[in-house]
């Protein structure tokens, strides 16, 4: 298998799970009896892993409190069962159909999340089918490692292709890995630490993905 790689980070760049990751944090808290940081504090560590992203927020607590915290989280996100799934962001089932329909593309994903949790999402969703690689949390380092993007290019047998995503944990794997990198301004981090984080485009819709793969050639 080969040909072009473009490889999507899952929350805040195709889905928009604000809403769940805010109320898995704040139980994740209550659990120890501490107050929820500001929502931006705590979406700036989305797209890490979540053993990584709870331990930034809380440096001062230690392993075994972390591990309660993280299970408080994932029994919280889970919880909300299919009724709870994010939506996609506007434009992206058409992105993604219209991707995959294209002779020497193949899409991926890299993701903070687990397995499960990815799994749910693309079945929820029916995009599962669009994927020749799919790279979560429970097999590799944290963002900004680039593990995710050397395993999906082992894998599918494709030279460095672009990587989408809304963080800088994103575009630094991109980088890393010798992808090409494009930021969304839709998710997570603002777009001037996207640029700085070294994004080659960040666009501000779906609509304008295609124009932003052609012009990385």
């Amino acid at each position: 298998m080969s040909g072009r790689l473009v490889v999507f980070d899952v929350d805040g760049t195709l889905v928009d799970s604000q809403h769940q990751i805010l109320a898995s944090m704040a139980a994740a808290f209550a659990l120890l009896g501490r107050p929820m940081p500001p929502r931006a504090v705590a979406l700036s560590v989305v797209g890490l892993s979540l053993p990584q992203a709870l331990a930034r927020l809380m440096p001062d607590v230690g392993a075994a409190d972390l591990a309660r915290m993280e299970a408080a989280y994932r029994a919280g996100y889970a919880g909300g069962g299919e009724a709870g799934q994010a939506p996609l962001y506007p434009g992206a089932r058409a992105a993604l159909d219209g991707l995959a329909a294209r002779e020497g593309v193949l899409l991926g994903v890299a993701t903070g999340k687990s397995r499960r949790g990815l799994n749910r999402v693309l079945a929820h969703h029916r995009l599962a089918r669009h994927f020749a690689t799919t790279q979560v949390a429970d097999d590799h380092p944290s963002k900004p490692h680039p593990a995710m993007l050397l395993a999906a290019l082992a894998e599918t047998g494709a030279a460095p292709g672009v990587m989408v995503g809304d963080t800088t944990f994103d575009i630094e794997m991109g980088r890393a890995a010798g992808f090409r990198t494009i930021g969304v301004a839709w998710g997570y981090h603002p777009v001037a630490a996207l640029h700085a984080a070294g994004a080659d485009l960040v666009i501000g819709g779906f609509a304008e993905l295609v124009g932003a793969l052609e012009a990385l050639g």
